[in-house]
């Protein structure tokens, strides 16, 4: 049922957006912001634009800096429940505000991507054993006079009792601040139980599974865990950790991606033989689209629902019941279809490789990447690409590739020109400038297994939800590779 009253709303998107700005309004217009922006005097879109302009955390600083100093009534009537931490691009350290309106959302929308995968499958089996939840740590920070902590180790915090027998790892264990200590802990506590359900990023949950054959002497996670019958990550594409994952899981498994942020829960599969994720429009968030090609304008478009379209990649802003107004999450998206509007996320605004006017997006790299191992069987573990301006050799620059492999090609300088190829398909400007010798073909660097893990570690984003950038327009990633 509750499946069937979600896509109600989701086949009538505008509708229901329309039905959630003016709740936010009818809340955010007492408060702070809503004073000195007018939001009581916004009916429609149009409105909510004309009375607040886009902003990125930066912008939001001076309203959450009040906040954290005790102030009420700021940007959502009242004070926050909790300050979501989390590590910024640019920004270092951010406090996302979670109210006591927005927390349901990023709980709720987790529990309904179960359902519909429930439902559309008809596989409920995973309910029946034990979960695993690789997570930032639930111990939140009470110092000051709001509670702070991870936004996974907050909704641990509010584990539905229905769940919490059949949960994993203990509350001591994801309590653990070191990962390695922790995932160490973690195999200890998991590998004798009916595993069922495993989720997180996909790259700490490799780390995880390696680490639990290596304890167990099995070869594959389905000889550990054989009833293990559901994967569910986000936070990144899937698609080239899958050929590695499978090898050690022993075979593919059913899959639900999540596309959770600090600032909302946004999007989630509903469907496995659709593409892209359905878009949350019913639950507290009211959503802006930008195209791409408009950033960087004084005015750029801000598009509605009713005006987008699909195959146009749009940045992500957000208005939402934890008081984010016209905030700029920093995600890029894609429509693949508009009733009921599902997405795929292409990007970050500022993860992008553009040193010589090409911009490739995260996107192209993936899928790139993809259709090179495909074609030259391969197994990575971790990868992020950068240029390189001055090399050494004098030559001419290129994009560099780093790579880990969990299983390396036969042949490298083959794959890195199936790359290149590829490269040069999805991004026109790459391809020209290739071919106008401004740039050579890309350079494939293998790392050594491990490398990126410690690399992390030794900046500090060793935890369940840090992540690899992608890419980046100089190289600060990959410096210590």
């Amino acid at each position: 049922m509750v499946t069937k009253a979600v896509m109600r709303r989701a086949l009538d998107p505008v509708a229901t957006q329309l039905g959630v700005l003016r709740q936010l309004v009818e809340f955010g217009g007492s408060t702070v912001f809503g004073r000195e922006h007018k939001l009581h005097q916004v009916h429609d879109h149009a409105g909510l634009v004309q009375a607040t302009p886009v902003r990125d955390y930066e912008g939001f600083r001076p309203y959450i800096d009040r906040i954290i100093a005790g102030e009420k009534h700021v940007l959502w009537p009242g004070q926050p429940l909790y300050l979501c931490k989390t590590s910024g691009t640019t920004s270092g350290a951010k406090y996302i505000p979670i109210t006591q309106h927005s927390l349901p959302n990023h709980i709720g929308s987790a529990r309904r991507a179960l359902l519909a995968y429930i439902a559309y499958s008809g596989r409920a089996e995973f309910v029946g054993g034990k979960m695993i939840f690789l997570q930032g740590s639930p111990v939140l920070d009470k110092s000051g006079l709001i509670p702070t902590g991870r936004l996974s180790g907050i909704v641990a915090n509010h584990v539905p009792k229905y769940l919490l027998k059949n949960r994993m790892p203990s509350f001591a264990t994801n309590s653990i601040p070191d990962w390695e200590t922790k995932v160490e802990a973690v195999v200890g506590e998991t590998m004798t139980e009916d595993m069922r359900l495993i989720s997180g990023i996909p790259s700490w949950v490799r780390m995880y599974m390696e680490r639990l054959l290596a304890r167990t002497g099995k070869r594959t996670v389905r000889e550990v865990f054989p009833n293990f019958s559901l994967f569910v990550y986000g936070g990144v594409n899937y698609a080239p950790y899958r050929s590695s994952m499978e090898t050690l899981i022993g075979g593919s498994v059913p899959s639900v991606e999540l596309f959770p942020a600090s600032e909302g829960f946004i999007a989630y599969q509903d469907k496995s033989h659709e593409e892209g994720l359905l878009l949350v429009v019913d639950n507290g968030i009211y959503y802006e689209f930008i195209p791409t090609s408009e950033l960087g304008k004084p005015s750029p478009k801000r598009l509605s629902l009713t005006e987008v379209e699909v195959g146009v990649n749009y940045a992500l802003v957000l208005h939402t019941n934890a008081g984010l107004w016209g905030y700029e999450i920093g995600d890029t998206v894609k429509f693949v279809s508009l009733s009921p509007p599902r997405i795929v996320v292409t990007g970050r605004t500022k993860h992008f490789t553009s040193a010589f006017g090409e911009h490739v997006i995260a996107e192209e790299v993936e899928s790139a990447l993809k259709e090179a191992m495909d074609n030259l069987p391969c197994e990575v573990a971790e990868f992020t690409v950068a240029p390189q301006l001055t090399p050494s050799d004098g030559g001419l620059p290129y994009h560099e590739w780093f790579v880990e492999f969990a299983v390396p090609p036969k042949d490298m300088q083959a794959l890195a020109a199936a790359l290149d190829a590829a490269m040069r398909k999805r991004n026109i400007y790459y391809r020209d400038l290739i071919t106008g010798s401004v740039l050579r073909p890309l350079v494939l660097t293998p790392v050594s297994r491990g490398g990126f893990a410690a690399l992390m570690k030794a900046r500090g984003m060793n935890d369940a939800q840090s992540k690899m950038p992608r890419l980046a327009n100089d190289r600060r990633y990959v410096e210590g590779l």
